[in-house]
């Protein structure tokens, strides 16, 4: 065996799931300044229905001003990133903890 006692086994997986968690982190605020700087932004995530989605989204104001039509209450609240999908042109969204890559 790895001749680890349980205690340390916990400890190991737990600094796993921060790292992990920190990394996540990086990468949605990586994804949120590109989706902010009006570029057009490849990204992947995991769907619902547990399918891999690659993605081109924006947030572009020029692009999208003539497709908002909010409630007012900002998707931050739900850990939540919504764009503009140009191959679905639709709006999608998802959630930041299925956030895979950003290219």
């Amino acid at each position: 065996g790895s001749g680890l006692v349980g205690s340390e086994m916990c400890i190991r997986e737990a600094n796993a799931r921060e790292i992990d968690g920190i990394s996540k982190a990086v990468l949605v605020e990586q994804l949120k300044e590109k989706l902010k700087s009006g570029k057009i932004v490849k990204f992947a995530y995991l769907k619902s229905n547990g399918e891999v989605r690659v993605a081109f989204g924006t947030t572009n104001p020029d692009f999208v001003k003539d497709k908002v039509c909010g409630w007012g209450e900002s998707r931050e609240s739900y850990a939540t990133t919504a764009y503009f999908d140009l191959e679905k042109c639709g709006w999608r969204s998802f959630r930041w903890e299925n956030l895979i890559a950003v290219f």
